[in-house]
C-alpha cells in the first residue's frame, strides 16, 4: 500500500525545513534564513510509534505575489497539498498570525485536507507565551506549539497527524496481484508498453517527452497471472526538471516504485544506456524491489546475427553494479516478446519473495568457507558461526561472526554469489548483514 503523505507548508523562512529535518531524523533539506531556500519538494520517510509515513517539504507560500520563483514555489505547495492525506501549516510565534498565514490558512480550508496547525519557534520549555493563543484566529482547532530546533513537541505534532490517517485502511489491491512499475526516463515507451499489454489506449502518446504527468494504474489478468501495471511519468535528470508540474512527475515515479513489487526498466534501444537510466534503476535497487531491464523499440534496429549478443554485452558492462538483472528485448509497438515480459515478472517476484531455510543456508556457509578460506588480519581470522535469513523483499541474510571488522566487503561478495549461485535469486538485490555474536541488534 501506498505509504501515507504528510505534506508540511506555510510562508517562507517560518522553518518548514527544520522541522522537516527533526522529523525525518536526517539533515535532508537545506537550512539557511534566506525566505525561499527551499525551492522544490522535498520527500522522505519518517516513522513514529511503528508506523511509517512520506513527510513532504515545500516551498513557501506567498498567495499573491509576481515574482516567478515564488510563484512557482506556490505552485508545487499546491501540488503537494493534492496529493497529501495530511497537511501541517508551520507557522512562526515571534511574527504573530500575519496576512499571509491568513491567506494560507483559507487556501488549506478549502482544499477540505485535514490540516494541523504548528506554531514553531516554541523554544522555552513551559507555559505557552500569551502570543501564543493568537493563532486561534486562523480557524484551524488547537495549535500545537513546537521547537523545529530543539525538538519540542515534535512527538504531539505526529501525534495529531497520525490522528488523521487511517491506517487500518484496506490494501489498495489484493495481496496476490503482482504491483508492477514501468520507470525510465520521459519518451521511452511506457505508456506505449502499458497500452500494448492492456490492449487499450489508456494513457495519452505522443512523441513529446513527459506527456504522462502522473502514476496511473492498469489492472491486467490474463494466463499469466494478476498484475497491477503502474505507469510513471519519466524521471528526469534533476537540472532538466523544470516545469513544477514534472517536480512533481519525479514524485509520483518514486512513490510508484516505493508501491511496487517488480520494477521494468524501460530503456530506449536507438538511444541506449545512459547515466539517467543509473539513476533510475539505482532507485529501485536501493528499494530492494526486483527489476527487469527491458530494452523497448527494438524493431526499431538493423540486426545481424550478433546484434542482440553485442548489445546484452554492453548492458551488462553498463549494469555492473546490478549484475543480478535479467534483460529482455522488446517492441511495445508491434509486441514483440512483450508476453515473454509476464514470465520474467513472475518469475523475478517469486526470486524477491523467496525464503531459505537456515540448515539450507548453513550447508552452503560450511561448503564456501572451506573452499575460500575467510580473511585474517595480524594474526586473527574471520571466524562465522552460523547464518540466517532475516527477512524477504530483497532476501536479506544475517551472518554472525566474532569480529566484523574482518569481515571485509570483498568477502561478503563471495558469499552473496555463492548463495545467489546455488539459490538462484536472479532479478532481486540481496542484502546482507553482519552481527558479532553477542550483538543484541537483530
Amino acid at each position: 500500500m501506498a505509504k501515507p503523505l504528510i505534506a508540511i507548508v506555510g510562508r517562507p523562512n517560518v522553518g518548514k525545513s527544520t522541522l522537516f529535518n527533526k522529523l525525518a531524523g536526517a539533515r535532508i533539506s537545506i537550512v539557511k534564513d534566506t525566505p525561499g531556500v527551499t525551492r522544490d519538494r522535498i520527500y522522505y520517510e519518517c516513522e513514529w510509534r511503528s508506523k511509517t509515513v512520506m513527510l513532504v517539504d515545500t516551498g513557501g507560500i506567498e498567495p499573491y505575489t509576481t515574482d516567478i520563483l515564488l510563484s512557482q514555489m506556490r505552485n508545487q505547495a499546491q501540488l503537494a497539498i493534492d496529493s497529501a492525506n495530511v497537511i501541517i501549516l508551520v507557522t512562526d510565534l515571534q511574527a504573530g498570525v500575519t496576512a499571509t498565514d491568513q491567506e494560507v490558512a483559507t487556501m488549506l480550508q478549502k482544499s477540505g485536507k485535514p490540516v494541523v496547525l504548528c506554531v514553531n519557534k516554541c523554544d522555552r520549555i513551559g507555559e505557552v507565551p500569551p502570543e501564543f493563543y493568537e493563532f486561534y484566529n486562523l480557524g484551524l482547532g488547537d495549535p500545537i506549539a513546537v521547537s523545529s530546533v530543539h525538538g519540542h513537541g515534535t512527538g504531539d505534532l505526529l501525534d495529531a497527524c497520525f490522528e488523521q490517517i487511517d491506517f487500518e485502511a484496506a490494501e489498495e489491491y489484493d495481496p496476490e496481484l503482482i504491483k508492477v512499475a514501468v520507470i525510465g526516463k520521459p519518451n521511452v515507451g511506457k505508456s506505449s508498453l502499458v497500452n500494448r499489454i492492456a490492449g487499450e489506449d489508456r494513457m495519452i502518446v505522443s512523441n513529446i517527452a513527459g506527456t504522462t504527468r502522473d502514476a496511473t494504474d492498469t489492472a491486467i489478468e490474463n494466463r499469466f497471472g494478476r498484475y497491477v501495471f503502474i505507469d510513471t511519468a519519466g524521471i528526469r535528470r534533476k537540472s532538466r526538471v523544470e516545469e513544477d508540474i514534472e517536480r512533481y512527475s519525479v514524485l509520483r515515479a518514486y512513490m510508484a516504485v516505493d508501491r511496487s513489487d517488480v520494477c521494468v526498466i524501460l530503456l530506449d534501444a536507438t538511444v541506449g544506456f545512459t547515466e539517467q537510466d543509473s539513476k533510475v534503476a539505482g532507485y529501485a535497487h536501493e528499494q530492494g524491489k526486483g527489476c527487469i531491464v527491458a530494452v523497448n523499440k527494438w524493431d526499431a534496429i538493423e540486426k545481424d546475427g550478433r546484434t542482440m549478443q553485442e548489445y546484452r554485452q554492453r548492458l551488462e558492462n553498463d549494469f555492473s553494479f546490478m549484475s543480478y538483472v535479467p534483460f529482455l528485448f522488446i517492441s511495445a509497438k508491434t509486441g514483440q516478446r512483450v508476453e515473454k515480459l509476464y514470465e520474467l515478472i513472475n518469475y523475478v517476484n517469486m526470486q524477491n519473495s523467496m525464503r531459505i531455510s537456515t540448515g539450507r543456508l548453513n550447508d552452503l556457509l560450511a561448503y564456501a568457507t572451506a573452499r575460500v578460506q575467510p580473511p585474517t588480519d595480524k594474526g586473527k581470522r574471520l571466524r562465522i558461526f552460523y547464518c540466517t535469513q532475516a527477512s524477504t523483499r530483497p532476501p536479506t541474510f544475517v551472518f554472525f561472526c566474532n569480529n566484523k571488522e574482518l569481515f571485509h566487503f570483498s568477502y561478503q561478495r563471495y558469499l552473496e554469489n555463492q548463495i545467489r549461485e546455488t539459490f538462484g535469486l536472479e532479478g532481486t538485490p540481496v542484502r546482507i548483514i553482519v552481527r558479532e555474536r553477542g550483538d543484541s541488534k537483530h
